[in-house]
């Protein structure tokens, strides 16, 4: 209802403001679709400011969220992308602003569809089954592959092709099944058991030659993701081309760009493996020859050496040590018994000119008795006693008379 204003009564620019704040909030909260062409996040703030515009009618609003409504659609809304708001109009009175208060914002057509496997890829990754742990590396020549593609597909020819030409006596189980539509995942599921269930195959390469991100819906679905999470045998994901990540690259073991890449990381190539091999036979050979030749630099030297030019020099100089030394020691020896036997003739001298027999020959006799005992003193001699006189030259028997008076000793 308009107010009752006259050029003499007028109202003021601060009440005119509350006035329309007061309609506005009348309106209450309302969904409003448009595009986002400006997007301001700023570090540390809470609030997040959008620009949404019609572009049909070329128009514009300011919309401001709460950080923790932006955050659930962050992932997949952009500058440019189609929104459904479910926002509440606003008045600055201060600035004289219309705004809307966001309370919820969803993508539109591919947008909301990218929501939802972004909601879909956050539940599998909190189970663990995106983990780098869980991951299985590949064998290096694959006996047996297993291809689940497109009948007649460029992917299926790139694999074929490539494959054959790095290394020409692969073989592989192909598994031709629709690859786009609602027959699609049951039948990739039902080829992808099936090579697992193979007890020749080796590797698995699922492949597609990419698309639009409704073509490879298919390869984002849960239960396809499930499957391949399952497998005994290594998955090689080759969907789409290099900006295509659809849910099961991130589930396989090995994710290829393209269909080609996927060739060349599961299949050696033999020219480069020969050449591989040339290179560690010619590392090899050159490794044993200067292992030789350091060897040989060794023998020449040890035989250079003069004990082992000359052998017998050793055993040479040793014999003429042992003469030398042989010959010190009857010299040593010589002196010892020279000496001794020196000493042994002064004290022979000596004890001769000591000993009695040389006292007999000056003459002096010695007197014993019939039991041989020397007589010392002369009362030990009775009379008529017969005693053995022995002399230098020999003994003969002596009687000792009877004398009338004693005879005194001289003192």
């Amino acid at each position: 209802m308009a107010a009752n204003t006259t050029p003499d009564a007028p109202l003021p620019v601060g009440q005119v403001s509350r006035l329309i704040g007061g309609w506005i909030d009348r309106l209450g909260a309302i969904w409003v679709e448009g595009q986002i062409t400006q997007i301001s996040r700023r570090p540390g703030a809470g609030v997040v400011f959008l620009t949404l515009r019609d572009p049909s009618h070329d128009v514009s609003l300011s919309v401001t969220c709460y950080r923790a409504v932006f955050d659930r659609v962050a992932d997949v809304v952009s500058e440019g992308a189609r929104v459904v708001v479910h926002a509440k109009p606003e008045w600055y009175a201060p600035r004289g602003q219309l705004s809307l208060r966001a309370a919820e914002i969803r993508p539109v057509g591919v947008g909301e569809l990218l929501a939802r496997l972004e909601q879909l890829k956050k539940s599998l990754a909190a189970e663990g089954l995106f983990a780098d742990g869980r991951k299985r590396a590949l064998p290096f020549l694959p006996q047996l592959i297993g291809l689940v593609c497109g009948r007649a597909s460029a992917a299926e020819r790139d694999v074929l092709e490539n494959a054959r030409h790095r290394w020409p006596a692969v073989r592989f189980e192909v598994r031709n099944v629709p690859v786009q539509g609602v027959h699609a995942v049951p039948n990739v599921i039902e080829a992808v058991k099936e090579l697992d269930a193979h007890p020749g195959v080796d590797v698995i390469i699922v492949a597609r030659g990419g698309g639009s991100v409704e073509d490879l819906l298919p390869f984002s679905d849960e239960q396809l993701v499930r499957t391949v999470a399952d497998c005994r045998t290594p998955v090689v994901s080759a969907i789409g081309h290099e900006p295509d990540t659809p849910l099961l690259d991130l589930v396989a073991d090995l994710r290829a760009s393209t269909p080609t890449d996927a060739a060349k990381r599961v299949v050696p190539d033999v020219g480069e493996e020969l050449t591989r091999v040339r290179h560690l036979r010619e590392r090899a050979l050159r490794c044993v020859t200067a292992h030789l030749d350091r060897e040989e630099r060794g023998l020449a030297a040890a035989r250079a050496r003069p004990c082992m030019e000359r052998p017998h020099r050793m055993v040479d100089e040793r014999a003429e040590q042992i003469d030398a030394l042989v010959a010190r020691g009857r010299r040593t020896l010589g002196h010892l018994l020279d000496r001794a036997s020196s000493e042994l003739t002064h004290t022979h001298a000596r004890v001769v000119a000591l000993s009695p027999a040389a006292t007999l020959r000056r003459g002096y006799a010695v007197l014993q008795h019939a039991d041989g005992h020397v007589v010392r003193a002369a009362d030990e001699v009775a009379p008529d006693e017969e005693l053995r006189a022995r002399v230098a030259d020999g003994e003969f028997a002596v009687r000792a008379l009877p004398s009338p008076t004693a005879v005194t000793p001289p003192a």
